[in-house]
């Protein structure tokens, strides 16, 4: 087996997505309640949340499931958006807070891999 530009590109695309996702998810499951009040959402579904990041992050780092992780990891991302676009009403690059271009940004990249595929360096590139 001979590895194409593809299968790298797909290999960095996925440990980049997953370590931006995994940081957020960890925090969220260390500290549920400070990360509940920060975002005005209840300790048990931000630790959900976190969880569900961290096991989507795990599937694009290893390449298992990884479309289903990377859709999985869209939906949360698009929730993201929707809190700070319309109830904190931050704007796509934010006036005086981060704004929901990074969230979408993630979502793009999610994207490419829930479509293209893991990849050849995966433990299960033929999964869904």
């Amino acid at each position: 087996m001979a590895l194409q530009g593809y299968d790298l590109g797909a290999l960095a695309l996925r440990l980049m997505v997953a370590g931006e996702i995994m940081t957020s998810g960890i925090s969220n499951v260390r500290d549920p309640a400070g990360r509940g009040k920060q975002n005005g959402v209840s300790a048990p579904f931000i630790r959900f949340i976190g969880v569900a990041e961290v096991a989507g992050s795990l599937g694009l780092v290893f390449g298992v499931l990884a479309r289903a992780a990377a859709i999985g990891l869209m939906l949360i991302m698009a929730g993201a958006i929707q809190k700070k676009a319309r109830v904190w009403r931050t704007g796509y690059w934010g006036a005086t807070s981060p704004g929901w271009h990074y969230e979408l940004m993630l979502v793009v990249m999610c994207l490419v891999i829930a479509l293209a595929g893991p990849g050849a360096i995966a433990l299960a590139p033929g999964l869904f």
